[in-house]
């Protein structure tokens, strides 16, 4: 929760969903080291070519694996309740500022600079009917930077890089694939069935395919 205030600068914005920190280091990254969290993702090199270029991209393969590996290696002791709960406020925090600034160079103009980015934020949480974390990670937090490159890059140049980019996407790596897989556990939990591989949803289907890669690394270790 984020107070929105012209006079502080602070945004504070209901997000239905959102976990709170437990422990008191896991409250002070939340509250002093979101800017340094950010900042490492978008300097992400794998994050930045998927997210401007990776036109088959699951936006929760960035909000959710990236982001989550990289609070993981910045803060190794943290559990992995308070490492959620951190990488959901860095990942609200990077995607409304997004949101906020598209909506504001959409405006009428009249916002001041100094107001601009707020009433941004104002304006995209009353467009919508529920804010939530859900709705959040399946921003694709390059998203907007991508709409600006378009603008000033010609269609021929952004193809050549998109595939580019396509030709060297790794394959699944076990690390990804064991944390698809407890993604997969808590989907679960909330909804009483695992992935499937043939949903209509891409996230569900790649948690799935997280699902299915772990167990056949398992029968072949089995069989080795």
């Amino acid at each position: 929760m984020w107070e929105l205030s012209h006079q502080s600068g602070e945004i504070q914005l209901e997000i239905k969903g959102l976990a709170l920190p437990k422990s008191p280091e896991a409250s002070r990254i939340c509250r002093e080291d979101l800017t340094e969290l950010v900042t490492a993702f978008v300097q992400d090199k794998p994050s930045i070519e998927r997210g401007l270029f990776d036109e088959e991209l699951v936006a929760e393969e960035l909000t959710q694996l990236r982001m989550g590996k990289i609070i993981k290696q910045k803060f190794p002791l943290l559990d992995e309740g308070d490492r959620e709960a951190v990488r959901q406020h860095a990942v609200a925090a990077l995607n409304l500022v997004q949101q906020a600034k598209k909506t504001s160079n959409e405006g009428d103009g009249v916002a001041t600079k100094n107001t601009a980015l707020i009433d941004g934020v104002r304006q995209f949480s009353l467009s919508v009917t529920d804010l939530d974390i859900d709705l959040i990670d399946r921003i694709n937090p390059f998203g907007e930077a991508y709409a600006i490159l378009a603008k000033s890059t010609r269609r021929e140049r952004l193809k050549l890089v998109a595939e580019a980019i396509a030709a060297k996407r790794v394959n699944l790596s076990v690390e990804e694939a064991r944390e698809l897989a407890k993604r997969a556990l808590q989907f679960k939990q909330e909804r009483g069935r695992l992935p499937s591989l043939t949903a209509a949803d891409p996230w569900e289907k790649c948690m799935a395919e997280g699902v299915a890669f772990v167990q056949r690394k398992v029968k072949e270790e089995k069989k080795a």
